[in-house]
């Protein structure tokens, strides 16, 4: 039974090998010159400001898994629209239920104030 495993093992081994060779062989064949420019860090053609490791503010993260959230909405969207003539009235229940609790969300980060930015 362990014997249906090994291309995949031979597999997983080649690979990882050939990984690593071309990572060794492009660390010893490839130039070392650093110099400051190439070891300062970039943003966007201007000095850094500030350190790269400061910290955001919160609500950053908030708009951003928010997005997410509802950008996934979509996702399960869209499957239903396109076969929204074949699917029977339980799908369309589910898909209001589905979007209700969406737009309970919605409200609720809207009276928070997670949509509001300073």
């Amino acid at each position: 039974m362990l014997g249906e495993y090994l291309p995949i093992l031979l597999f997983l081994f080649v690979s990882t090998v050939i990984g690593v060779a071309l990572l060794v062989l492009g660390w010893l064949l490839g130039p070392q010159r650093p110099e400051s420019e190439k070891l300062s860090p970039y943003e966007c053609g201007f000095e850094a400001f500030e350190d790269a490791r400061m910290q955001f503010d919160v609500r950053y993260y908030l708009v951003a898994i928010l997005f997410i959230i509802f950008d996934l909405e979509i996702a399960f969207l869209f499957p239903w629209a396109v076969v929204f003539r074949d699917i029977g009235m339980t799908a369309i229940v589910s898909m209001a239920v589905f979007l209700g609790i969406l737009v309970i969300g919605f409200v609720y980060e809207w009276k928070k104030g997670a949509l509001e930015w300073e």
